[in-house]
Order: structure tokens, then sequence, then C-alpha cells
């Protein structure tokens, strides 16, 4: 679904080019060389254009405080990260040694590492429709137990007796309900069939005959997808690839000439087919890829869908995902004034992408090239005789011209895999897939030292390698930006990014020297710079105590925040983080300026509520100058928050906090079973008397 700005930049350019139409059909006339007619025509859609602009200004809603902030952040992060777009990689060999580590980094971003067991489509052929000169069957297969995946393959008529190049068509976002929307680009299958191709369409998730979720974090709620590194381009990459296997399992099928191509959400998947599965030759993506300056900086993520994007939890340039496909050959399809994906982009990534496959090509253009047309985001002839040309120049070595001729389409319902909704698969999972899809941790626990010591080393380095990539090994101590009379304090925690922290028990109200400085970490809904109620009785009389609201909390640092599309938190995965992984640096920053500014000589508890417990942990567990922890109502686990690009492959809440001894840990009502997990850490560990559940 695209957001409403960009239908508006949409109809920008349509008005752009309908001015440049009545210019180039009219000139020379009266009103600077349209007819009336016309004139009146344009001056009244300008008008229209206006009001939409007025209205959107209208309906913007008032800044929050922490706006400016967190975008300058995002900015910040966006271009650390694309000024290192490949910049370690200066020659053939230096790309091909990484090549490898590169391939198992991007399959672990879509939730797909381990790689996923090939385990059987089941495939079946439902029906048929034919023509003079093509036949359609209707197939569907699983890609996993319960996943469906229906498509019409496309075969010549009659089918000639040696095997012929296939190529895969991945869909883009048309609607076309019980249909499944490979029923939009059935033109695609039908110049293929009568060029000596077979050619399988699949379905999308979302939009296909069996239909399931790909806007969990755009419009859902599903944060938790973040925790259990689930994308629905994951699923999709994973569809594409036993789709190869589907044909490559057909007789008809030359296993050495396979292509794929899409536009759109099906331009996305070309490119997460093509990078992950070797057995591709040649794609031609169209309209489908970005920047992170484009998605991020210039918010056009806000008109994209969760099957566009994995979660850069290694910190990649996006241009690096089509980097691994060469030096396969691929056309780089666009149109000149697609405002989801923007121009401006597709020339960064192609310059990116020139240096990679400059490498390899004889002459430039070889195994790389754009393709370019006029007009807004569109399925045009235009780009489709591109896609024609390219792949049979590199399948078949056929150079030759190549047309479309107009052949009528067949009907929806013609096509369907599934006749009617009886038909449709009982033990279908496509409607939570989610639930399933991604491999997470078994719960393991340590039963001596020894067993603790590993256990630690790998979770902690799985933690750092996977989850908390290029995470400091120290965090700098917060700076004050300002101090207030009443006790609140401005902490600058992060670049670009400012925390309102306050002293509700000063030092000088101590009748003895402290023993501890108390640091409470609040929620993102609780009042800032007031002592919560939950905390009575948690904290030794007379002791200093400061209490955090992390970034986007309370009044001072929170953001706007609009669903759809949730911009500041689908930025940030984009980028490799999350919002959560944000606030325990703030509470690691303000933790060590408490503990620099008393000398290094007091230690830092660290108390929260529900997740915010939870981020105090994983502070500790990252700063030294925490030595203890207390978490009350804690959630049992990351799928109910705090949020990390998928931690959950890696370990749960009880496992975190397990990771801590011998730091003294207190669990209020921490009632469900499985912090019996965390206790038979410390015991494991040789210090069970330092974790405590009330």
């Amino acid at each position: 679904m695209i957001h409403f700005m960009l239908l508006l930049d949409s109809l920008v350019c349509c008005l752009g080019d309908l001015f440049a139409f009545a210019v180039n059909s009219f000139a020379p006339r009266r009103h600077r060389g349209y007819p009336e007619k016309e004139y009146r025509l344009m001056r009244w859609l300008l008008l229209v254009l206006i009001s939409c602009s007025l209205a959107t200004s209208l309906m913007a809603a008032d800044p929050r405080p922490g706006d400016e902030a967190i975008e300058k952040y995002l900015m910040g992060e966006t271009k650390l990260l694309s000024l290192n777009a490949l910049a370690e990689v200066d020659s053939r060999e230096a790309w091909e040694a990484k090549r490898g580590e590169l391939k198992r980094q991007y399959w672990d971003m879509l939730g797909l590492w381990p790689v996923p067991e090939r385990t059987p489509l089941k495939a079946q052929t439902t029906g048929t429709v034919a023509r003079e000169n093509f036949t359609v069957e209707k197939v569907h297969f699983q890609s996993k137990p319960g996943l469906y995946v229906t498509g019409n393959l496309y075969l010549p008529k009659p089918m000639p007796k040696e095997q012929l190049p296939a190529v895969l068509y991945v869909c883009g976002h048309s609607g076309k309900g019980r249909d499944g929307n490979k029923t939009a680009f059935q033109q695609h299958g039908m110049w293929f069939a009568t060029h000596g191709y077979v050619c399988l369409i699949i379905d999308t998730l979302q939009l296909g005959e069996v239909a399931g979720v790909h806007h969990g974090t755009y419009n859902r709620d599903r944060w938790w997808w973040h925790s259990h590194g689930y994308t629905s381009a994951g699923v999709e990459c994973w569809n594409g690839v036993r789709a190869i296997d589907y044909l490559v399992s057909r007789p008809e099928v030359d296993p050495e000439k396979i292509a794929v191509t899409g536009i759109s959400g099906g331009g996305a998947a070309t490119f997460w087919i093509a990078a992950a599965d070797e057995r591709v030759k040649v794609c031609v993506p169209v309209s489908g890829m970005s920047d992170l300056q484009s998605y991020v900086t210039d918010k056009v993520c806000n008109g994209h869908c969760d099957c566009m994007f994995l979660y850069n939890n290694y910190r990649w340039e996006w241009t690096t995902i089509a980097a691994l496909i060469a030096p396969r050959p691929m056309l780089f399809e666009n149109s000149g004034y697609d405002t989801i994906f923007p121009m401006p982009a597709n020339e960064r990534i192609r310059a990116r992408l020139a240096k990679i496959y400059g490498w390899y090509e004889k002459k430039p253009g070889d195994l790389f090239d754009i393709g370019i047309t006029p007009g807004g985001h569109s399925d045009n002839v235009e780009l489709r005789l591109m896609a024609y040309r390219w792949i049979s120049k590199h399948l078949k070595e056929d150079n030759s011209e190549v047309a479309e001729p107009s052949l009528p389409p067949f009907s929806g319902k013609e096509l369907r895999v599934f006749p009617e909704d009886r038909d449709l698969p009982k033990d279908s999972l496509n409607d939570k897939i989610d639930e399933s899809f991604v491999r997470l941790a078994k719960p393991t626990t340590p039963k001596n030292k020894e067993e603790y010591s590993a256990w630690s080393r790998r979770l902690r380095g799985e933690l750092l390698d996977r989850v908390f990539r290029d995470w400091p090994d120290e965090v700098l101590a917060a700076e004050v930006r300002e101090e207030m009379p009443d006790g609140r304090i401005i902490l600058r925690t992060d670049t670009e990014v400012s925390v309102l922290a306050a002293r509700v028990q000063a030092m000088a109200a101590a009748q003895e020297k402290p023993k501890r400085l108390w640091l409470i970490v609040l929620n993102a809904d609780e009042p800032e710079g007031k002592l919560p109620a939950w905390t009575k009785g948690l904290i030794p009389q007379g002791q200093p105590v400061t209490v955090l609201s992390p970034r986007g909390s309370g009044e001072f640092s929170a953001w706007t925040r609009k669903n759809p599309p949730n911009y500041v938190e689908r930025a940030h995965a984009l980028l490799g983080r999350t919002i959560d992984a944000g606030r325990v640096w703030d509470v690691q920053a303000t933790a060590r300026w408490l503990h620099e500014a008393e000398g290094n000589e007091l230690s830092v508890g660290v108390l929260g509520k529900g997740q915010a417990g939870v981020l105090g942990a994983y502070a500790a567990l990252f700063e030294n100058c925490i030595a203890e922890v207390t978490l009350v109502d804690p959630p049992s686990t990351h799928r109910d928050g705090p949020h990390f690009l998928g931690v959950m492959k890696v370990l749960d809440v009880p496992d975190v906090l397990g990771l801590l001894a011998p730091r003294q840990v207190a669990l209020i009502n921490a009632k469900d079973a499985v912090f019996e997990r965390t206790a038979d850490a410390y015991k494991a560990a040789g210090y069970a008397g330092r974790v405590e559940r009330k």
C-alpha cells in the first residue's frame, strides 16, 4: 500500500507528464503553447494539486519534541553506512574472498540461517487452460510444510523435445483477491511461452490465493517480528528458491538456464532470490530497490511493504544485496518518474554496482546495464520488452529485436489453482507462517561451572555478532547538556540523542556515605522525572536515586508515531538497530555518567518495570559499572519486548538474565516457570545466592 504522500508525489509526476505532453503536442499556441481547452484543463488540475497540498499541510500532525533529534540521528546513521558502501572491497580478489561470509550474513538477515531444510515440495497440478500456441498448468507446492505457493506454469505448445530455458516471474503488489496477483502479470508468461521458454509465475504471500500477511510492522504492530528476526521478505525469497527447485524438477526445463524477473515487490523479490540462489543465471529486477538514503533520509520506506526489507543486522548499505548477484548478468530497470523507487537512488546503486561488475566485464554493459522508461511506477510494455531482450541475449544468445503481440488475457478465475473456497488447503499455515518460519533458539541450561563458561561465551559472542553488531566495548558516559533547578538534567547519550534524567534523591540528603548509585529506567508511558510508586521498598532509604526516560519516552524526547507507516521504528531496522537497542545505549551511557561523576568509586544498581527492567539487564551485560539489576513484572519472552533484531534466534529473556552472574539480580513478580532457567544458570555458575525471586 502506497503512503498518501507518495500518492501525492505520483500525482505531481503524472501532472508533469501531462504538461509535457500538452507542450509537445500543441506548441506553439496561445497561453504559452496550450490551446484554450487544454489550458483550462491544466489550470483546473493545478488547482486540484494545490488543494491537495494545502489539505495535506492542514492534516499534518503538530511536531513532537523528539522529531528533529531522531530524524537527525537516523540521517547520520544512514550517511555512515552509505559512505562505507563496499568501501572495503577494492579488487575482484578481495570481493570474492569476502563474498562467502557476506552470503551467510545475507541469509541470516532474511531469517534463513541456518538455511532451512528443503522438504518435499508435494507439487500438484490442479488443471490446465490452453491457447493455440501455449498451455498453462495451474500448480501449487509447499516451500515448507504447510506454506503453500500457488502459480501458473506457462509452456510452449507443442512442446519441443529438447529442454528449454526457464523464467521465474515474481509478482508485485496487484490486488486480485481470490485469483491471486499472478493473474495480473499473465502477459509475461504468454510472451515467454510463445518464444520458447517455460515460465512460472507465482503468487506472493500477502496477495496470493492462499493469503498470508506482509504488513506486520507496517500497520499491524507485530514488533515481535523484530525479535524473531522474521520478515516477509524472507518468505518471498524462500518461496522463490523453492520455485526454482520446482522448475528444475520439470523434465521440460534446462537447469543451467534459469532467469528471474519481476516488478515492484517482484523487483525486490528478484534481488532476494538472485542474490540467494546461484542457479539464477540472469536477472531483471524492475523498480525493486532503492538505497538507504532514499528509504530512510527521504522516507521512501513509508510507501513500502515489509516484504521489501530485510533486517540490516550486519549494517550493510543496501547495494551490497545486489552486488551478491555479480558477475551474473543483471539488467536493472526503472521508470524515470517512479516516486517509490526514485531515480537518484537508482543512479547511486548503478554507480556502486558498476564498480563490482567492472572487474568481470570485457566492456561496460556486457553483464550489467540499466534500462529506463518514461512515466511513473507501472508494468509498461517498454520495460517488458527490455527484459525480454536481456533474458534472450543471455539465456539463448539471441540478440534479435522483440515485440509483444496483443494476446487476450484469461479471466482471473480461469487461472485459479484452487477454483473455489472449499478447495483451499485445510492444512495451510500461510496466514500464521510468521509464527514458525524462523528457527528460534532452543533453550539450553548449563549444569556446572565449565558448561556455564562455554554457554556464556557462546551466547555473548552470538549476541555481539548477530544482534548488537558493532556495539562498542565501552559506551561513553553521557554528557550533561543542561541542569535545571528542579533536579532535572538533560543528558546527551548518543549522536543527536538527548534524554531527560532527574535526581529524585540528592546525594546531600543521604544520612551516610552511600554504598550504591541507583538508576530507575522508565517505560515510554511512565511520567518522566518522578519516582514511580512501584519502587517503594526496593531502594534503601537515603540513597541517591536518578530516574531516566530513555529516547522516545515521556514528553521530552517523544517523537511522532503514526500507524501506518511507523517510520521511526522501521527506519531503525533498515539501519540494523531498534529503538530498544538505542534505549539500552541510553541506560549504559547514563550509568557510566553516574559512576564517573562519583570518581568511579560507586557502582550502579538499575531498576525497571516490565520491558524497562530488561533494558537495564542488557545494559548491565555490556557495562561493568552496573553491579545490580532489579526487574519488576519482567516479560518472560522477547516476543513481548523489548525488541532487538533477531534476538530470539540467539536467546530469550531468562537466558540473558542468567548471563549476568555473578551480579545481583532481583526478580519481582516473575512468576513464569521459565525464570527457573535464570536460577539454574546462576547455580551452575556457582552464584545461586545472587539471584532472588520475590
